[in-house]
């Protein structure tokens, strides 16, 4: 059972990835961050935009994940584009590539969270959706919505 996260911490989510790709599986990878870098997510200031993840020399790497530099730091400070690298057993990094090997596979970020104080990143392996397929999930979730107006009136 997952321990609840403390009030103040905050969780990123990639609403843009859900929109654009159909989970296949899903992976929990931490991060190796600098201070701060740390201090940075912890008063919640990232952006997912356009960031993916790749596989290099057996390990896995996270680009274009930006991460707005500490307002008190000083000339420590990071740069807000660095690549990152990303922690996994390695029989998850070999599952990872067999499955990147294949064509319309992708790995990209789906959520940044703190697990007993560390930053944890949740990974998703992709396939991409075709603009029916959009349409359909919108579709979808637009019924779901108003199914569920539809339960509140009625109490």
């Amino acid at each position: 059972m997952e321990k609840k996260q403390k009030p103040g911490t905050p969780t990123l989510n990639n609403r843009k990835a859900r929109h654009e790709y159909s989970i296949v599986e899903s992976y929990e990878a931490g991060l190796v961050l600098t201070g701060t870098e740390i201090k940075s997510l912890r008063q919640g200031n990232a952006n997912f935009g356009d960031s993916f993840a790749y596989i290099k020399k057996g390990e896995i790497w996270l680009k274009e994940f930006y991460i707005k530099p500490f307002e008190q730091g000083s000339y420590n400070n990071h740069e807000p584009r660095r690549e990152r690298k990303l922690l996994l057993q390695r029989y998850e990094i070999r599952k990872i590539d067999r499955a990147v090997s294949q064509k319309g596979i992708t790995l990209v970020p789906l959520r940044l969270y703190f697990k007993k104080g560390l930053a944890k990143l949740e990974l998703g392996l992709a396939r991409g959706k075709k603009k029916h397929d959009k349409r359909a999930s919108i579709a979808l979730k637009d019924s779901k919505r108003e199914m569920e107006r539809e339960m509140r009136g009625k109490k």
